[in-house]
């Protein structure tokens, strides 16, 4: 990926990605829009299909530990020491995984606060997304009978139970962007695609530059897109530690080095 000129290590920018699925479907675009907008960056990410705020998940045989315990902090406080002058942002997405795992909207919640007030104490403009309600409400119980089957088959939510809670977790979101000064992202319904749960892809990029807009990055005359070389190069990278079979696998980070100095680890 090209880009702007190297900058030393000591004023690039570093942008951390806190999420899901969502995030884990899009990295590509997230990169390039981050380096896009704002420079050579290193890119420190917590995601991965079903990944949890504060459980352990496993998505047929991979298992992720959850990000509240993931290597990500440990290398956020490498990269930016104490008294560093080096900027970061954030952004916090796909917020509710953990209720259809069965966990409460307090418990889910209290993860969440505890990832967006270690940003906040570490400097960082933080980017959070709001729950899809709208997409959740046209949901119908056909449809979310077979989704539940097919992603969560240990789900003990009713449909009906899953509105109420993303609701009340949606507030409390609100309520965490609030308290700690991160800039709330709003997600149309029109971003979401049958299932619900899943962004559209020709809509992520407008996800992840709503999130640099929080940021205050410039505004690129050329919208910087993914190409297909750099998404697979991006989707074949492995999280710092994971589980795969049974087997434990640890990766040395960053994955990635562009040779404009930016970098992206995975956590």
């Amino acid at each position: 990926m090209s880009g702007p000129a190297t900058e030393p290590l000591a004023s690039r920018p570093i942008v951390v990605a806190i999420g899901a699925s969502n995030l884990s479907r899009g990295l590509s675009r997230l990169v390039a829009t981050a380096q896009g907008r704002g420079g050579p960056t290193d890119l420190l990410v917590a995601a991965g299909h079903g990944r949890s705020y504060g459980a352990n998940s496993r998505v047929a045989w991979r298992r992720l530990p959850s990000i509240l315990r993931s290597g990500l902090w440990h290398a956020l406080d490498r990269l930016e020491p104490s008294g560093s002058a080096r900027p970061v942002r954030a952004v916090v997405t796909d917020i509710g995984n953990d209720l259809l795992y069965g966990f409460s909207v307090e418990q889910t919640a209290g993860w969440v606060r505890e990832c967006v007030a270690r940003l906040a104490g570490r400097g960082a403009r933080v980017a959070i997304t709001s729950l899809p309600l709208e997409s959740v409400a046209r949901a119908g119980a056909v449809r979310y009978r077979l989704l539940r089957t097919v992603y969560v088959p240990g789900c003990p939510l009713s449909l009906e139970q899953l509105r109420a809670a993303a609701e009340r977790l949606d507030e409390a979101v609100r309520g965490i962007a609030a308290e700690h000064g991160a800039v709330l992202v709003e997600q149309p319904g029109d971003w979401y695609g049958f299932d619900s749960i899943h962004v559209r892809r020709r809509r992520l990029d407008a996800l992840w530059n709503t999130a640099a807009d929080a940021w205050g990055l410039p505004i690129s005359i050329a919208r910087p897109r993914a190409t297909l070389v750099e998404w697979a190069r991006i989707g074949r990278r492995s999280a710092e530690v994971r589980s795969l079979a049974g087997v434990m696998q640890y990766t040395r980070q960053p994955v990635l080095h562009w040779p404009d100095g930016g970098t992206l680890s995975l956590y």
